[in-house]
């Protein structure tokens, strides 16, 4: 009678190729979740900028405006503005004058969430009210 059993020689092939497997599985899945976090502050920052814009349109200058004018606050419905276990990143508002500001974010490191760090990475879009442009996406994050 043949025995029919895999030898040691081919159970580690198979476990050696399920390693490589799992491995380009779990990089691949750390990009994604980087991107879609990148995307929510996207998202969010845009949010903000139609409330800055909505101010101006009211007021005629961005002199005034505040934390809670574009819904950043430390309240379980606004943006936060610090870090906070549900959020990946803080938020912040810098007026520069009657015409501009900066709507920035700030990647939180603390808590667990990935990737840890001591130094706050940060995003941000300089709204100019005066020439109706953004300046587009500016800062060292790569998100």
């Amino acid at each position: 009678m043949k025995n029919k059993a895999f030898t040691l020689l081919e159970l580690i092939v198979v476990i050696m190729i399920i390693g490589v497997l799992a491995t380009l599985g779990f990089t691949q899945y750390g990009r994604m979740v980087e991107k879609t976090r990148g995307a929510e502050l996207r998202m969010i920052i845009g949010d903000m900028r139609k409330l800055a814009a909505s101010y101006y349109l009211q007021n005629g200058s961005l002199i005034g405006i505040t934390d809670a004018n574009v819904n950043i606050g430390t309240a379980a419905d606004q943006f936060p503005s610090a870090c906070r276990s549900s959020h990946y990143f803080r938020y912040d508002l810098f007026v520069g004058g009657t015409q501009d500001c900066q709507l920035l974010g700030y990647r939180c490191t603390s808590g667990g969430k990935s990737p840890q760090g001591t130094v706050e990475d940060w995003r941000g879009l300089y709204l100019n009210t005066e020439t109706g442009q953004d300046s587009g996406w500016y800062g060292p994050g790569n998100y």
